[in-house]
């Protein structure tokens, strides 16, 4: 069994990404998983071709990208993501596509077949906070998440992907002047860890009221 785990480098004036951080410290082996970590350019385009690169190379069973929400108190397994490019802020190239489709020829959504329910239920079980996303944005996240569906509903078939957002870290926000939500580098490889283990350990996903009014 293989997991390629992603993580997006900085962004956005920031000097580190507690994806990237965080997935530094998750394991090498989860169970009788293999960990496969890459770390991919928050840019429109490259990103995609740089996962799909290694997936080509390495063929996993599972694909989980994490990237950074700063804002957000929790951990947040994301639920579909949707076929638009909207940069509010230009990537790490200077690109900023504003309305334009990831894919002309892809889907108007495409829904994560990891079992995120699951998931939140694993990371709530080591004391952190987790909730189900149903919206993974419209910069570089929402596309990455995006075209990992995308070609496993093209060419990999068997293999079960998703998207994983967590918050800022600490560091990030020590000299803010208004803080923000945040956990520690240790605290997100650790829900991470955890998500993966109820991704080995769920096929089919677990049914919960999590659903939102608004």
């Amino acid at each position: 069994m293989k997991v390629l785990l992603t993580a997006f480098d900085p962004f956005g004036g920031e000097t580190i990404n507690p994806a990237q951080e965080a997935v530094r410290l998750v394991p090498e082996t989860i169970g009788e998983a293999q960990i496969i970590k890459l770390e991919v350019p928050t840019v429109f385009g490259k990103s995609i071709e740089t996962m799909l690169c290694k997936a080509r190379e390495v063929h996993p069973d599972v694909i989980l990208c994490i990237g950074q929400a700063g804002g957000r108190y929790d951990i947040s397994p994301e639920r579909v993501a949707i076929n638009i490019n909207d940069a509010r802020i230009p990537d790490n190239e200077g690109n900023q596509p504003i309305d334009e489709p990831i894919f002309s020829d892809g889907a108007p959504a495409y829904f994560s077949n990891l079992p995120i329910k699951a998931m939140v239920q694993a990371i709530r079980s080591c004391g952190l906070p987790a909730s189900v996303s149903n919206s993974a944005g419209t910069y570089v996240c929402n596309h990455l998440m995006y075209g990992v569906l995308y070609h496993i509903a093209r060419e990999m078939p068997s293999v079960r992907g998703g998207f994983m957002h967590v918050p800022y870290v600490p560091r990030q926000v020590a000299q803010r002047a208004v803080p923000a939500p945040c956990l520690s580098e240790s605290d997100i490889a650790r829900g991470i860890t955890a998500a993966i283990s109820a991704i080995l350990e769920n096929f089919a996903d677990v049914k919960t009221p999590t659903g939102k009014e608004h």
